[in-house]
């Protein structure tokens, strides 16, 4: 298959930013009721606006779940990819979705390397070993290392285009690993695709309130359901004697999630073989089953697709 002209693909997603530029900046403090604001931004509409876009023609997903955090460097990543994986090893046929623009990490952590295929119906995702489905802005360019300098609304607009424009196929589950924070991306996200629930994660340090209070406020604000915590981090088990070892502070998880109503789904250890792997692009190999559990049932409403030999 042909694959575009490069600069010619980022064409659309400029024409997106120039449209959304006729009006002013979003202020930082909009709450989407135009009622109650007169400026004249790109939010701005008289009535209830639906900023939904259709998913790719030639796709299907039976559920969204979007994987979110309030901040930086808490394994959110890897949550989404461990989640992948108990899925997929359920018989779901599963797909990630790397709306992560400017830190896209699944890629290499599924071993994936290299530009997808193009044709003019679509972008086509790459498969891992076990047949997850992937998309990612790392395979769409040729220099993996090369920084993303790009405004919030032509990065949400590439993500936006994950969804439309990427031929998924059918796919039972679809996870969404989302940048950290409530910024542009995730407000995208949240109002174009239809996210049935949402994932936080969190660590053990004091900043756990802040982080889950950030996340839930943004999807309350949205609609999303909120479908549990996992804290990622959050011990580290001796290889000698077993022993838990709380190296970043004693669990505060429990406590905050029951304050908040919400369920925690997993506490994940620090774990030096699920680095080797993820390094190694073989994070679908691992031997950790602490998330099957737990994505077992939020997919306890999905019947996986079987398809005949």
């Amino acid at each position: 298959m042909k694959r575009p002209d490069r600069p010619a693909q980022m064409e659309e997603i400029m024409a997106e930013y120039e449209e959304y530029n006729k009006y002013g900046e979003v202020p930082e403090d909009c709450t989407h009721d135009c009622s109650t604001c007169s400026a004249n931004c790109s939010s701005r509409s008289d009535g209830p606006v639906d900023f939904s876009k259709p998913l790719n023609g030639a796709s299907s997903v039976k559920k969204v779940i979007a994987v979110v955090s309030g901040k930086g460097g808490v394994g959110k990543s890897m949550v989404t990819a461990l989640s992948a994986v108990a899925a997929n090893r359920q018989g779901y046929k599963v797909g990630i979705l790397d709306a992560d623009i400017t830190g896209p990490s699944i890629p290499k952590m599924f071993g994936l390397h290299g530009l997808a295929d193009v044709n003019e119906i679509g972008i086509f995702p790459m498969s891992t070993p076990t047949e997850t489905e992937i998309m990612s802005l790392n395979l769409l360019v040729d220099d993996e290392s090369a920084p993303v300098v790009w405004r919030g609304p032509v990065i949400a607009g590439a993500v936006t285009q994950f969804w439309t424009d990427v031929i998924w196929g059918d796919l039972d589950v679809m996870f969404i690993d989302m940048p950290p924070g409530t910024g542009d991306v995730p407000l995208t996200v949240f109002q174009s695709i239809q996210v049935d629930g949402i994932i936080i994660v969190t660590s053990p340090q004091e900043l756990v309130t802040m982080i889950v209070q950030k996340a839930m406020n943004m999807a309350n604000l949205m609609n999303i359901p909120i479908l549990g915590i996992v804290e990622n981090m959050s011990y580290l088990e001796c290889p000698d004697c077993g022993r838990k070892i709380e190296i970043f502070g004693k669990s505060k998880v429990d406590t905050v999630a029951v304050g908040y109503g919400i369920p925690v789904l997993a506490k994940l250890p620090i774990d030096p073989k699920l680095a080797e792997l993820a390094d190694a692009g073989r994070i679908e190999f691992t031997s950790s089953d602490l998330m099957e559990g737990p994505i077992l049932e939020l997919l306890k409403d999905v019947e996986p697709t079987v398809y005949e030999a």
